[in-house]
């Protein structure tokens, strides 16, 4: 199962879907879609808005500065990823804190 932590500052996005085989499974594919565009976005209009690390199949995303443009960014990729929680509720959990 992949879990989505977030919290005020931060989203950590850990595990694997288990839906399917490695490199086959379309739920982590559309996780990773919804996540590495939302970074690449953001970076892209506020490059010193968020870092994020990727390590042991964690992937950290960091909110340095809270502009009106990555807040939006971050709630659509939230919203997304809660809507694909909501048909695959056995591979993802999500956790706002």
């Amino acid at each position: 199962m992949v879990t989505i932590e977030k919290t005020d500052n931060s989203i950590v996005i850990k595990g694997h879907a288990l839906y399917a085989d490695f490199g086959k499974d379309i739920v982590c594919s559309s996780i990773s879609s919804i996540v590495i565009t939302t970074i690449n976005g953001i970076i892209a209009l506020k490059k010193d808005a968020i870092s994020h690390e990727y390590k042991n199949d964690t992937l950290k995303i960091f909110l340095k500065k809270r502009d009106n443009v990555t807040l939006k960014l971050i709630d659509n990729m939230m919203e997304l990823l809660t809507k694909l929680s909501k048909d695959y509720p056995k591979n993802i959990k999500i956790i706002e804190r």
